[in-house]
């Protein structure tokens, strides 16, 4: 993560998660071959995890002035970082140096170009999903260079079910009849829509945590520069239409804002655009999402969404199995 526009970041405390990232410094720009200035350690009220990130000047007429470090990442960050980096793309940061270990720990780090505005999560402009749309089409057009690995275990929907109903006891909703009714009749659909969720086509490589906080632009926010996506930890098998109906979810409290720019039809514009097929079922299979995770979203009251969250669930609920059951 990086600087905002609503502010420069914080340096970090002494006694702070970036202890190990202080104690690496040395080997870390000798790694770089001494192209790495002064780091400057921070950590952005938006940022997740536990990653150790910096930013620091970089002595390289060919790179950029400024660039960010972090560390620990996922190996599986680095991987997809380097193979970007193949793609002449707007919509991808510049990996400038990278490896799997550092000072004898077997620990992936990365150094890329300071992307100095956003993340659009920062604030709102109607243009926002029709960016992220295309940032989204040009990775999966990137990412289809590479084989795709089999599909990952799929979620176990029935004991998911379970749990949001047992969930739904402690939380007791203000519409706690209508969602024990829903998920009665999601159970009841589970055994015909799970296996064509699983069956889902095409397969291919998807970005797995895409919303504004991972969307960073090097022009201004209020300009209409192309959106540079940042964080391939998540990035995964599976298909396109998981990545929409997450960004979609992400706005269910507040609809309004992607009224005249849905995800799923974003996307899917944005990927015909650039000749990638959206598969003969699209907008049934994100239907089919929307209804699972919609349905399931009591089970993580926990750490994510409050009491609007679940009536926006609920609501989605019964859009979703109308619109299935009309098929």
């Amino acid at each position: 993560m990086q600087q905002s526009d609503s502010g420069d970041f914080e340096p970090s405390s002494a006694a702070s998660p970036h202890d190990l990232a202080a104690l690496l410094e040395p080997t870390l720009v000798a790694a770089c071959g001494g192209r790495l200035g002064s780091i400057a350690w921070f950590r952005t009220d938006w940022q997740r995890g536990g990653a150790a990130t910096g930013r620091a000047a970089w002595k390289d007429a060919d790179g950029p002035p400024q660039v960010v470090l972090k560390l620990p990442v996922h190996p599986r960050e680095l991987r997809w970082l380097r193979r970007l980096q193949a793609v002449s793309s707007p919509h991808f940061p510049r990996l400038l140096a990278g490896g799997e270990e550092l000072g004898g720990y077997d620990l992936a780090w990365v150094v890329l170009e300071h992307l100095p505005h956003g993340p659009l999560a920062l604030s709102w402009q109607p243009s926002f999903i029709e960016r992220i749309a295309r940032a989204a089409a040009a990775f999966a057009h990137a990412a289809s260079l590479h084989a795709v690995d089999p599909p990952r275990a799929e979620e176990p929907w029935a004991p998911l079910l379970e749990r949001a109903r047992s969930r739904l006891k402690d939380l007791r909703p203000a519409h706690a009849k209508e969602w024990n009714d829903s998920l009665r009749e999601v159970e009841r659909a589970i055994p015909t829509l799970e296996p064509e969720w699983t069956a889902r086509a095409p397969r291919e490589w998807v970005h797995g945590d895409l919303h504004p906080g991972n969307a960073m632009t090097r022009r201004p926010l209020s300009e209409e520069g192309e959106v540079c996506l940042i964080d391939f930890a998540e990035v995964h098998a599976g298909h396109w239409t998981e990545d929409a109906v997450y960004l979609e979810r992400l706005h269910w409290t507040r609809p309004d804002r992607i009224a005249g720019h849905p995800p799923v039809k974003s996307i899917a514009a944005a990927r015909r655009a650039i000749g990638l097929s959206n598969g003969s079922n699209h907008a049934r299979l994100a239907a089919i999402r929307r209804l699972l995770m919609a349905a399931t979203a009591p089970a993580f009251s926990r750490s994510e969404g409050g009491a609007a969250h679940l009536e926006a669930c609920l609501g989605r609920i019964g859009e979703s199995l109308r619109m299935l059951h009309a098929r």
